[in-house]
């Protein structure tokens, strides 16, 4: 009765938090949406090229948002006969997908900076000032909903980092504001949205190199292949590693497949247990071990250790 009451317990406290981060993502997208369209009217009709940009640059906080809400509930349903790891890879897709976005994006803030900075045109300062302001309090807001929960998940902290990073640069399209408003200095407002477009590159382009790296079955950037092949061989009873392979089946889950060279097939459980607890202290969940006996010649061709 007491295990049972643990496990209902766990169960319910779980699907507590997955409501409520459900729940953040709805709010997320909603204040975030909303603070899209009042930006891009507001740049357009006042002819702003800094709100316009930010403008650009929320929409794909919105798109990554809907994204991410997709990619976590797709990484609830079960696995099945054709998907035998349910929908988890979904959450690498849209980590790259989010990075192709934002740089998209980046292009045509640059075009449109660029142009404005040949052919300047007059901006109303205090709209500027008033606008990102109200998109710092947007912006501060989505990150609060997802700070308690930004370690579970990389998709769900890069939105957190995002959304702290856009309430920066709502930050920096004030100043223009100001600047504008005592200065008349125009050229400030391109200027902001190329500095916008900068801050974008530098924060995206890692994301895109860890999601094409997993998107392509790539070791995870904070593991190391070299080191994990020396834990293992370090292990009781293994004389040998090779046909080593780690990839990510999410962005919180690790796998590895390697075949293990034994002296003594009586140990094998023992040595397997002993694997299994290394590998899961590196973050590595999902482990698959062929086992062979010390001599005896390993008939995978693909096998890139085998010695000929």
């Amino acid at each position: 009765m007491k295990n049972y009451n643990y496990h209902h317990e766990h169960n319910h406290h779980h699907e507590h938090e997955i409501n409520s981060l459900n729940r953040s993502f709805i709010i997320g997208i909603i204040l975030n949406a909303g603070f899209v369209i009042v930006e891009f009217i507001a740049g357009f009709l006042f002819n702003s090229m800094g709100l316009l940009s930010d403008a650009g640059h929320n929409l794909s906080d919105v798109t990554s948002l809907v994204l991410a809400m997709v990619a976590f509930k797709l990484t609830k349903v079960n696995a099945n006969s054709r998907y035998t790891y349910g929908y988890k890879k979904s959450t690498i897709i849209v980590s790259f997908l989010n990075a192709v976005i934002l740089l998209m994006v980046v292009i045509m803030i640059i075009i449109e900076s660029i142009e404005k900075l040949f052919n300047p045109q007059p901006v109303e300062g205090y709209i500027i000032v008033w606008v990102a302001a109200f998109g710092i309090i947007i912006n501060v807001i989505t990150a609060w909903l997802f700070i308690k929960d930004k370690d579970r998940d990389l998709n769900i902290k890069g939105t957190y980092i995002h959304m702290a990073m856009d309430a920066l640069v709502s930050v920096g399209v004030v100043l223009s504001g100001f600047i504008i408003l005592f200065t008349g200095l125009t050229f400030i407002d391109s200027i902001i949205g190329l500095i916008i477009a900068i801050i974008i590159i530098f924060s995206t382009w890692n994301l895109l190199k860890s999601s094409i790296r997993l998107v392509l079955d790539g070791v995870p950037k904070f593991i190391n292949s070299e080191e994990i092949s020396k834990k293992i061989c370090e292990c009781f009873g293994v004389l040998e590693v090779h046909h080593l392979h780690i990839w990510a089946i999410s962005t919180t889950e690790n796998a590895l497949t390697s075949h293990i060279v034994v002296k003594d097939i009586k140990q094998i459980e023992k040595i397997k247990n002993n694997i299994k607890h290394i590998l899961s202290e590196n973050k590595i969940s999902h482990v698959t071990l062929e086992f062979e006996l010390v001599g005896c010649l390993c008939i995978d061709k693909n096998c890139r250790n085998e010695k000929k």
